[in-house]
């Protein structure tokens, strides 16, 4: 009889070409199941809480599969990081009842988006964060922000090929907060569109340099009009920081340990 195996993932996006598998192989997702295929010993398929674009990050990314492979936890852990390329680990692993879904359970999905605001472009951290060069106002921007939160209709906000069936989304919390040179966007929803939390990062930098005023955000929104919104955020610094399910899964939430980020703070 089939076993349900959640797992909780990290990995490096700059190495790949986005979570979801292709033909020629380079994604995360076919790295994962072909190390779980080893240790499973049969063909294994994965299904993850929220797909990533190329360049796109992940401490906390959640993926069910079912097996009739008997293994120990510790096999779906060490045993397939063995087989993983470096730039992806498995973090825990945990049987689940057969009715958990790893996209469909989820309550929300975080993100975090990392913001060099300086001058001159980093180098270090040239795969690991955004940039921005000019000083950017924090508070404009948390004003703007306060205006996209709740349920919305976010078309303004999603790329033109997103293939979600219904644009409305529920936008929990945006918090912004700076740490010398860097600004962390921190984004929580029930769900996200393709290139939403990029584009809603680019549309608030346009507030916070003035481009602007705060009250233009909503009129982006209220839009419906993708050409309103500001331009694509880049993947580097966009990070799936947490992924929420109810607490009778008993899955390990993000915030419950110190998520090391390449970028420090």
């Amino acid at each position: 009889m089939a076993s349900r195996i959640a797992l909780g993932i990290e990995y490096d996006g700059s190495r790949f070409l986005g979570w979801q598998t292709q033909p020629g192989g380079g994604a995360v997702q076919d790295a994962l199941e072909t190390a779980l295929s080893g240790i499973a010993d049969a063909p294994v398929r994965v299904t993850c809480a929220g797909r990533t674009d190329r360049g796109v990050h992940a401490c906390a990314q959640v993926v069910h599969f079912d097996t009739v492979a008997e293994r120990p936890d510790s096999a779906w852990v060490r045993g397939v990081n063995a087989m993983l390329p470096e730039a992806i680990a498995v973090l825990w692993s945990q049987r689940v009842a057969a009715d958990f879904h790893a996209r469909y359970s989820a309550l929300s999905r975080t993100y975090r988006y990392v913001l060099l605001s300086r001058p001159v472009r980093p180098a270090l951290a040239a795969r690991y964060a955004g940039w921005h060069h000019a000083p950017l106002d924090l508070d404009a921007m948390r004003e703007a922000a306060g205006h996209l939160l709740g349920e919305h209709d976010f078309t303004a906000f999603r790329a033109a090929e997103c293939q979600a069936k219904s644009p409305v989304r529920t936008l929990h919390a945006i918090d912004i907060e700076r740490s010398g040179e860097r600004i962390d966007f921190r984004l929580r929803a029930n769900a996200w569109l393709q290139h939403m939390v990029r584009n809603i990062v680019g549309t608030l930098v346009y507030v916070g340099k003035g481009k602007h005023p705060p009250k233009w955000a909503k009129t982006v929104l209220d839009s419906r009009d993708r050409a309103r919104a500001a331009p694509t955020f880049g993947p580097e610094g966009l990070y799936l920081e947490a992924v929420e399910y109810d607490a009778r899964w008993s899955i390990p939430m993000a915030e419950n340990r110190k998520t090391a980020l390449p970028v420090e703070s």
